[in-house]
């Protein structure tokens, strides 16, 4: 940040009194520039044993496999993004079942969140952001074509808890390996 978002002034980073992080304060007017993590909420939309998969359309990842999700849009619930961004990737219509995983990425600034889900009526097409959607079994989930490690996580724990028909919440972070 630059400029501060309220009077248009310079920003330098410091650590303002009392905290213990550096932010963006406002040269000027003294407004503190709070920068916090962004939420990703999703889906692992199911019909019939199988998880339906978005291939992207958009970078990152641009042709990779993942679950229908998206950033979170201000004044909605994260079951409502989720319930939104599987719309728009996947055209589908889903019925949530409740959280599953909530995963921390750190070293993105973002929390992902994907809730377990039942396609309303089996029918999806692909959005403006999927190339394609596609039903898949376990057995051909195309792994190696994952997105990302959050969705990788999420589907492993997924078939997983299938096994006992017993889908806890999985709370879990996700970090960048450090440099040697």
């Amino acid at each position: 940040m630059k400029y501060c978002g309220e009077c248009g002034n310079p920003v330098e980073q410091r650590v303002p009194q009392g905290d213990n992080r550096t932010r963006d304060i406002c040269t000027v007017c003294e407004v503190i520039h709070y920068t916090n993590p962004r939420i990703v909420a999703g889906t692992i939309p199911v019909w019939k044993n199988q998880v339906l998969l978005c291939r992207r359309a958009i970078e990152p990842r641009y042709g990779y496999w993942t679950l229908p999700a998206g950033f979170m849009e201000n004044a909605e619930s994260t079951t409502e993004a989720a319930i939104r961004e599987t719309w728009e990737e996947a055209m589908a219509r889903v019925s949530v079942q409740g959280l599953y995983t909530m995963i921390s990425v750190p070293h993105i600034d973002q929390v992902h969140l994907f809730f377990r889900a039942v396609l309303v009526d089996g029918t999806f097409g692909a959005g403006p952001e999927s190339l394609e959607t596609r039903l898949f079994t376990e057995a051909d989930i195309p792994w190696d074509e994952i997105s990302f490690p959050t969705v990788k996580r999420t589907l492993e724990l997924y078939f997983e808890d299938r096994k006992q028909a017993d889908y806890p919440l999985h709370v879990s972070d996700i970090r960048r390996p450090l440099k040697t």
